[in-house]
């Protein structure tokens, strides 16, 4: 079950409607872009954290800001790949087409 604090990051939808398995995409990016420590400490308590860098790497959103998206990918996630298109994630960036 989603905590109701999470209203506030988790937005876009009732928070009663929020399932953590089927919205698990949804959770995971909106808590790394906007959530709070206490948030960001919920997420990992309820996914592990090669769930959350498998989410995070295969299905982009573009969410972030790039001190964020970096912030995200090095430190919280130790991710050291510089594959990822950092494109993806960033919400300033021109969308991508096609």
């Amino acid at each position: 079950m989603v905590p109701k604090r999470l209203q506030g990051v988790l937005w876009s939808r009732s928070i009663e409607g929020i399932d953590v398995e089927k919205d698990k995409n949804y959770i995971v990016h909106q808590i790394l872009a906007y959530g709070t420590w206490e948030d960001l400490r919920w997420l990992f308590a309820t996914y592990d954290k090669s769930e959350i860098r498998d989410i995070f790497t295969k299905y982009p959103q573009k969410d972030y800001v790039m001190p964020a998206f970096k912030f995200v990918k090095n430190i919280l996630l130790g991710i050291k790949e510089s594959n990822l298109d950092a494109a993806r994630y960033d919400r300033n960036a021109p969308r991508i087409t096609g």
